[in-house]
């Protein structure tokens, strides 16, 4: 089945493996993807990740987090949609619960943090955000 926004069914993987306590889940790699997955990495929302070369486009394998049994991701949404792009400006950017959560934005530099936008002084697409 064709997937028409694939970044929201990344996310949704994510959100659906940790309700069901999964350690790890599978998703299509794609080099997006693997960004978004370092930065999840680097802000410890999940323990880490490895890309898996098959005979299609890859798979990324992530290894998700708990906290005395709890996801470590609280909350995770898709902002921009392919039906409704959201774009924001460096003075716009959306700050996640006044700076505990983190905002995914993808620049003309590549996909980084609100807090890494406003410091390089960049707007960009808000693809989602998670706290």
């Amino acid at each position: 089945m064709p997937v028409s926004d694939t970044i929201a069914d990344f996310l949704t993987r994510i959100r659906n493996a940790q309700m069901a306590k999964h350690k790890s889940v599978e998703v299509p790699s794609s080099t997006l993807k693997v960004a978004i997955a370092e930065i999840l990495k680097d802000h410890g929302f999940i323990s880490g990740f490895e890309t898996i070369k098959n005979e299609h486009q890859g798979v990324l394998q992530l290894k998700l987090r708990y906290h005395f049994g709890q996801p470590v991701i609280r909350e995770i949404r898709r902002i921009s949609k392919p039906g409704r792009r959201v774009y924001s400006g460096v003075d716009t950017l959306p700050r996640v619960r006044n700076g505990l959560g983190v905002a995914i934005i993808s620049t003309p530099r590549g996909v980084m943090t609100d807090k890494q936008a406003r410091i390089q002084n960049l707007g960009g697409e808000v693809l989602c955000t998670i706290w």
